[in-house]
């Protein structure tokens, strides 16, 4: 009996490790090498694969602490992704290992190559920061999941980035963020292939870098009293002190860890404007002495550095001495931007200095941009003497280029095109394909409140920053690309990671990826694996290429918007038409179709893992919709590319200026005839303004309407004069009507006159304001 029961107990361990052995084991999951941004070559090479699992080794070369770093860096991403327990030490390449080596020849130092079997993994690369690379090619090629082995397949990668320079900009003078979220920044960098971080240190709202010869940088500069709540003009504060700076060894600190991510930190200190701060705490920089405070609202202070004070240069020097010794980086930033020259031109040691100087104005340059210039010579004279070399923002254009220094295009592209054609580096980073803090998606009202602008991820993605227009030769002077947050409207870090991510993986794309690999539906396809690796580290991310879609043409020959509803990936849409919520037992979309009447239309995509955000567009038709519609004044094109339709499409413009919907003008009148194609009954006429006096956006002076039978003779009806707007008076979407006795027309001409000339008290006064106008409404 008793030997039975010994037997039968064997019996019962050998079961009971099988199963617990088969309960235990780890699902195997499968790599895909189809990452952002797209590598330059690939190569699968058949069934073959290499299994990750517990205990494989990264071996990296002895004595190299950069590449023992690599190591350590791949061991934690592979455990922070799959949960694989991964070990490194020093040592020479051997099977079942992954080997990190330096032995690849290539004349781009950052290449790299990836090589995949069944015996072993092996990355080489020209130099350490190559193989970082190619490490972060293997991470991104991992499955994210937790519990599991990885079936690496067999592939050989040949990779090199396309520009060497590959930024990103963070503002953080006018919100500051801490340590540990700068580095969180520069780990979003290493995800995407970037190299520079260009750190905003300076502005008028804020001083954020320590110098320790000018104590009250830190104590009076760095803290505003309060901050304009919304819009710069809307007169609303918060009422709370605001501040914060980095003390050197912060510095140096997070110069260390990007350092380690083969990240070079490329500080700004922006001057001669853009100085407020600065002035606050030492007021005898000034032109006129002061009181100053540290600025409470965004926008561009006409307060700047006096440059006909010794003192002054004096400062400058100082000041970047101390962001030299610092700052290993080459370059320093030194800004130049947006400096108005108001208080130069009424300054008496300005003044005196232009004329010290033998300083004249010419048809190309006032000789207060000259002393501009100056300015920046001095200041790169200077850092040369340290060992390094300036960069500035697109207007170091004026007054001249100083000789060596870098430009950063921001204003469009003309200004880097300029720089090339005289032979100087040129990064390019233009607003209108760059600037992340703008809008992503049109639907304004459903976001966190932004500078303006439009920028979806597929206007980034399709940047090309090699003009067309530049010979060969200048073509070699365009050294990268940079994408930039400035961050007046984005007060918590969470928000500067939605309004970066995914948008970073197009600008990672423009910058690292031969354009011949590149293909936007291609990109789309590799996004949720990118955004997977963004749920692991806990990153806030934007969902808008998720989103449905809505493209509507303006058909005004049937009278019709034709709608063309699409996904990413060509997922399933299901859409309303009577602003019911849809679900997938609404109507499923499966061709375009047509809209005729007044609708509310909501869609939405159901994903394999997510179903997208509610999408709503509200079309309200009148008299006008639809009707074929002319110009009689030039608009501003670009702003609305469709053309003078947007103002009778039936739908109202929204809070962002730069989607296609406002009609906009600057300088003339908006001046329209619509073609009734019958004749018409109305008694009334609407139109609608968008008024945002930061971003030059003024309300209209007067609002007429004329009508006619035959297109030649005209009759006003009914006409209205504005008043001149007031720095009181409030932004928003202002709807001007006018109504009439009832009369017949065929044509009717709709006339919104615009403000000419900004008033005194706008920080641009005398210049041109734009007048944006959107719908046109008729009964």
């Amino acid at each position: 009996m008793k030997r039975i029961s010994f037997n039968l107990m064997g019996v019962l361990c050998i079961l009971f490790s099988t199963c617990f052995y088969a309960c235990s084991e780890k699902r195997t999951l499968n790599s895909d090498y189809e990452i952002i941004p797209k590598p330059l070559d690939v190569n699968c090479k058949g069934d073959a694969s290499f299994l990750l699992k517990d205990g494989v080794a990264v071996i990296y070369p002895e004595n190299n602490r950069k590449m023992q770093d690599n190591a350590e860096f791949l061991v934690d991403y592979v455990e922070r992704q799959t949960g694989v327990k991964l070990t490194s030490h020093a040592g020479m390449p051997v099977d079942g290992a992954i080997c990190l080596t330096l032995d690849l020849s290539d004349d781009n130092a950052e290449a790299y190559k990836l090589i995949v079997n069944d015996k072993r993994v092996c990355i080489s690369g020209a130099s350490e920061a190559g193989v970082f690379y190619g490490i972060q090619t293997l991470r991104k090629s991992l499955p994210v999941a937790q519990d599991i082995n990885v079936n690496l397949s067999a592939v050989e990668i040949y990779d090199k980035p396309r520009f060497a320079y590959r930024g990103a900009m963070l503002d953080v003078a006018r919100h500051f963020y801490t340590v540990d979220e700068v580095k969180t920044f520069i780990d979003m960098l290493a995800l995407h292939n970037i190299n520079r971080f260009h750190w905003h240190l300076t502005d008028d709202q804020g001083w954020r870098i320590e110098i320790k010869k000018y104590p009250k940088l830190m104590s009076v500069a760095s803290e505003r009293k309060e901050t304009v709540v919304g819009r710069w003009y809307s007169g609303i504060y918060d009422g709370k002190s605001y501040g914060g700076y980095y003390t050197q060894d912060e510095l140096r600190d997070v110069i260390d860890y990007a350092a380690k991510r083969h990240i070079t930190i490329i500080p700004e200190v922006d001057l001669p404007g853009h100085m407020q701060a600065a002035l606050t705490a030492y007021p005898e920089l000034g032109c006129t002495g002061g009181p100053y405070e540290v600025r409470t609202i965004w926008g561009v202070s006409q307060d700047v550095l006096c440059v006909g004070n010794d003192f002054t240069l004096q400062f400058v020097k100082d000041v970047l001495s101390e962001v030299a010794d610092i700052f290993p980086s080459e370059y320093i930033h030194i800004g130049g931007d947006e400096c108005p020259k108001v208080r130069w031109e009424k300054c008496p040691k300005c003044q005196e200095r232009i004329k010290s100087l033998g300083l004249k104005s010419d048809a190309k340059h006032t000789k207060e941009q000259r002393l501009q210039s100056y300015m920046i010579q001095e200041a790169a004279k200077y850092l040369k003497e340290k060992g390094k070399r300036i960069i500035g923002w697109t207007e170091i254009l004026e007054g001249g280029l100083v000789p060596d220094a870098t430009l950063m295009s921001w204003i469009g592209e003309s200004g880097g095109i300029e720089a090339a054609h005289q032979h100087h580096d040129v990064i390019m980073t233009p607003n209108t394909y760059l600037y992340f803090d703008y809008y992503q998606s049109k639907k304004v009202e459903d976001e966190p409140l932004a500078i303006g602008g439009y920028l979806p991820i597929e206007k980034t993605y399709n940047y090309e920053p090699m003009p067309k227009v530049l010979t060969k030769e200048e073509q070699q002077y365009i050294k990268g690309v940079q994408a930039n947050l400035w961050t007046e409207y984005i007060p918590v870090f969470s928000q500067v990671q939605y309004m970066v991510l995914p948008r970073l993986g197009a600008a990672a794309e423009v910058q690292w990826t031969d354009p011949s690999k590149k293909d936007y539906k291609d990109f789309l396809r590799r996004v949720p694996h990118l955004v997977a690796v963004y749920d692991c580290y806990g990153w806030n991310y934007a969902t808008h290429v998720y989103d449905v879609n809505v493209d509507m043409k303006a058909d005004t020959v049937n009278h019709v918007l034709n709608v063309q509803l699409s996904t990413m990936a060509d997922d399933p849409i299901y859409y309303t038409l009577d602003g019911q919520d849809p679900t997938e037992k609404s109507l499923k979309y499966t061709k375009p179709f047509t809209i005729d009447q007044s609708v509310v239309l909501k869609t939405m995509a159901v994903h394999p893992d997510r179903t997208s955000k509610i999408s709503v567009d509200t079309i309200r038709f009148n008299k006008a919709t639809l009707k074929p519609v002319v110009l009689l004044q030039p608009n501003e094109s670009r702003f609305s590319p469709d053309g003078p339709v947007v103002l009778v499409d039936g739908r109202n413009g929204n809070h962002s200026f730069d989607t296609g919907a406002w009609l906009t003008v600057a300088g003339n009148d908006l001046e329209a005839v619509i073609n009734m194609q019958a004749e018409t009954i109305l008694n009334s006429a609407s139109v609608h303004v968008y008024v945002r006096k930061d971003a030059w956006l003024f309300d209209a002076r007067g609002f007429s309407v004329s009508v006619s039978s035959d297109n030649k003779n005209y009759k006003e009806v009914a006409s209205q004069e504005y008043k001149q707007m007031q720095e009181s008076d409030s932004d928003g979407i202002i709807e001007h009507e006018l109504s009439f006795d009832p009369c017949k027309a065929t044509y009717v001409k709709i006339k919104v006159i615009s403000e000419k000339s900004m008033p005194d008290w706008h920080w641009n006064a005398g210049k041109a304001p734009f007048l944006l106008v959107d719908e046109i409404i008729l009964n």
